[in-house]
């Protein structure tokens, strides 16, 4: 039973309301979109990746290494939009939605001045980051024809996604799927027009190569900005706000990054965990990096659902947690677990009978395809310990108990990797295949302990939130004392 008092103000698109609504429909209007819009996002990528495999296969492993490094702007514009949904929600769901609306417009201060500095400090690094896995020369040259582009424009990708994070605490996901599905289809168009070049009239497009790829996906992001702006403006979550509201306070700033840095850090957590297996695999050549590179394409596709349901699990939880309803927080985390389980269940059996045929369509080159299907028919079984990882850490994050993601993502990512690939590969001189192996299981321990830990975080974190509401509607003080 909730211990709030008063009534809750209706959130979402439409009048889908996240704190009254039937779970399970909920679970379905947010993930559903949000898979759909994510699965263009990576319809995004492979259509760069196939368009490079066009140019020569030296070009397709370049696109393959730039993604560790493309995956910090990744992980600062999802880290923050995380923080920032996860602080929006709970106040809407609290029925406090001046004060929801106030921390959607520091969000987006704070994603500008963050994607400022990333973009500086972006193409400053870029050249040392791509030598040291091992690029040099015309390789190198090609990585940075396409990352210097990319990180030049990485405010853009920041503050698109602050625009989404304060849309996804409403409940609407469309808002951003309808960006994305555009936006792949520009870029089917966008990306040979800037490879090859086009003179048509006065209309003169230089080949551009490589680097017209990443030219393609900031045009892409600017229509972008200027959408989800207006898709922002429409829901009437800004509406009142004054200027003076966008200045940069300091107590806002701190509760974004509060919530928003252990979240990027698990994401970026995330990009050294990649850069930590490319730079195993390297010495193996770099078809075994291109084989690497176009398998991940695949499997995120497969994982594309679980990303949504993690995503219902954030703005379900946030809301949930700010009005009080915590037995609907409880029935979140079990509907979104059995969903993405049985998704990726037969997923699971999709990657493992065709993967050969998966990777064919990305590549002819009869090594990388080989390649590339073992890893994919080995990390068929851990598609199901991916969905309850991000299912536990996104209901924590929803709570404002984003730490655990640190600490998972530390241990997943690069701890348990340094030691395992440390050991399969120098120790026991295992082949390549070892490494596939060694993720595996590595993901589905650490899939346990967010089961085991994650639900006593969370459970404890609704304790001290009904708690702390008992204590702000009693009249007797001594009731409060000693209270969490």
């Amino acid at each position: 039973m909730s211990l709030r008092t008063g009534a809750v103000v209706p959130t979402g698109e439409g009048d889908m309301d996240l704190t009254r609504d039937p779970i399970w429909r909920l679970v379905r209007a947010i993930a559903a979109p949000a898979s759909v819009g994510f699965f263009f996002h990576t319809m995004f990528n492979v259509v760069d990746t196939w368009f490079a495999g066009q140019i020569s296969t030296l070009a397709q492993a370049a696109l393959s290494l730039s993604f560790p490094v493309f995956f910090l702007v990744i992980a600062l514009g999802n880290g923050l939009a995380t923080g920032t949904t996860a602080l929006i929600g709970q106040e809407l769901g609290a029925g406090r939605r001046q004060d929801g609306a106030r921390l959607a417009a520091q969000g987006l201060t704070f994603g500008l001045l963050a994607g400022a500095l990333l973009s500086i400090g972006g193409v400053l690094a870029a050249p040392m980051l791509f030598a040291s896995l091992g690029a040099a020369d015309e390789y190198l040259g090609i990585c940075l024809a396409y990352m210097l582009p990319i990180f030049a424009g990485g405010w853009m990708f920041i503050v698109i996604y602050q625009f989404n994070a304060a849309l996804q605490a409403q409940g609407d996901t469309r808002s951003n799927r309808n960006f994305l599905i555009l936006g792949c289809l520009l870029n089917v168009g966008l990306d040979p027009l800037f490879i090859y070049g086009v003179s048509i009239g006065p209309l003169h497009v230089p080949a551009m190569g490589v680097a017209g790829i990443a030219w393609a996906t900031l045009t892409v992001q600017a229509m972008g900005v200027v959408y989800l702006a207006r898709r922002l403006r429409r829901s009437g979550l800004l509406g009142g706000l004054v200027p003076a509201d966008f200045v940069p306070r300091r107590t806002a700033m701190a509760a974004i990054l509060g919530q928003g840095l252990p979240a990027t850090l698990n994401y970026l957590s995330i990009g050294i965990g990649i850069y930590i297996i490319t730079w195993f695999i390297a010495p193996y050549g770099h078809v075994s990096v291109a084989a690497y590179g176009i398998a991940t394409r695949v499997e995120q596709i497969v994982l594309l659902p679980s990303i949504g349901l993690g995503v219902a699990a954030l703005a379900l939880t946030a809301q949930n947690m700010g009005a009080g309803r915590f037995e609907r927080v409880r029935e979140s985390l079990r509907a979104t677990l059995a969903a993405g389980l049985s998704i990726m269940t037969a997923g699971a059996v999709v990657i493992y009978v065709f993967a050969h045929e998966l990777m064919g369509l990305f590549t002819a080159d009869a090594e990388v395809i080989a390649a590339g299907a073992r890893y994919l028919r080995i990390e068929a079984f851990a598609l199901a310990g991916y969905v309850v990882l991000y299912v536990h850490i996104s209901s924590l994050q929803g709570a404002k108990r984003p730490m655990f993601a640190i600490w998972i993502g530390l241990f997943r990512q690069i701890i348990a990797p340094l030691i395992v690939f440390s050991l399969v590969t120098r120790v026991f001189d295992a082949s390549l295949v070892g490494v596939w192996w060694s993720i595996l299981g590595i993901v589905w321990f650490s899939a346990l302990v967010a089961t085991i830990v994650g639900r006593r975080i969370l459970e404890r974190a609704m304790a001290q939130a009904e708690a702390a509401v008992s204590c702000s509607v009693t009249v007797d003080v001594k009731a409060c004392e000693g209270s969490p």
